[in-house]
């Protein structure tokens, strides 16, 4: 029942306010937690992390305890942290940070403070702004209409196995690949296979849900040595469920669907942009006029949408 959007500009522009627009006309589809994906303009060096702590009471405590491990990793805040706080018992964080000497190793000592602050994106470009609520509800909240960049995705969250929580919403971090993130709609039955899998070769799930595990597998296939469409044409066939994805870097957008194709997805690309919605009234809320609408809905689909290329690659 979720809902997933993707939208790319030609440059660089209000892409938080389309995603949510795109994520708006979704919202009947889940409104137990809504998240977006934002690529701005890429940093030249450092990145740019996303996080959220769990006891607002704790946040001078956690921000120290999480400054002293980025030292130790070489690393430091390169300006003053900021937060959202409100009366909920969570808080959010927006931290730049200077480049680590290894971002997995520096990640893995990082998530060992999870339980009290957990960093939910790291990238050059990448942003992951999620929180429970709908969509008009969690944009006001965190400013995501305001958010300029050159594409990015969007999630709205029915619960349907796994906990009503602000980290367990969508989109997910490929874990610990800078500026690679994930939108899902379906389900994955070999989830616990694949999760022992990946954990074997070293990777960290921070939740359950089988949309961060999609992420992390395409993230270790192109690591590997896979091309990105190879990745995306390797997942119908290695991964066992129902499913339509959509995977993004700051290079584009990426996605696939499964075999049986009984989750859709809508795209039209007009001028060398592209939106992408579960639903067609979705995108029309971006293309309102004369617009070709394209149905990924035939078995065993991949495609990439490339920033700055632009073109499909199917």
């Amino acid at each position: 029942m979720c809902g997933i959007a993707g939208r790319i500009l030609n440059s660089a522009g209000r892409v938080g306010n389309d995603l949510v627009e795109l994520m708006d006309a979704q919202e009947h589809r889940g409104a137990d937690s809504t998240g977006f994906a934002v690529y701005g303009i890429p940093r030249d060096t450092g990145y740019v992390l996303r996080g959220m702590g769990f006891d607002k009471s704790r946040l001078g405590k956690d921000m120290d305890e999480f400054q002293e491990i980025l030292k130790a990793h070489g690393s430091d805040f390169s300006e003053d942290p900021s937060f959202v706080v409100d009366d909920h018992a969570h808080y959010s964080a927006r931290i730049i940070i200077n480049e680590p000497k290894d971002i997995a190793r520096w990640i893995h000592d990082a998530d060992q403070i999870c339980g009290n602050f957990e960093v939910q994106s790291c990238g050059r470009s990448l942003e992951i702004i999620k929180d429970i609520g709908g969509s008009t509800a969690v944009a006001d909240k965190h400013g995501v209409r305001d958010m300029i960049g050159t594409h990015g995705l969007g999630h709205a969250r029915l619960a349907t196995e796994s906990s009503v929580l602000p980290n367990a919403s969508h989109p997910f971090w490929a874990r610990p690949f800078p500026d690679v993130a994930i939108v899902h709609n379906g389900q994955i039955t070999d989830y616990y296979t694949w999760r022992d899998r990946l954990r074997r070769k070293g990777y960290r799930f921070l939740t359950e849900n089988d949309s961060e595990l999609i992420a992390v597998w395409v993230s270790d296939q192109i690591a590997s040595g896979l091309s990105p469409i190879a990745a995306l044409k390797k997942s119908i066939t290695s991964i066992d469920g129902v499913f339509t994805f959509m995977i993004a870097d700051q290079d584009g957008i990426g996605f696939a669907k499964d075999r049986f194709a009984m989750k859709p997805l809508v795209v039209i690309e007009e001028n060398g942009e592209m939106a992408a919605a579960t639903e067609e009234q979705a995108v029309r809320r971006i293309y309102a006029g004369e617009s070709d609408v394209i149905n990924h809905d035939g078995p065993s689909l991949t495609g990439i949408w490339g920033v700055g290329n632009r073109s499909l690659a199917a």
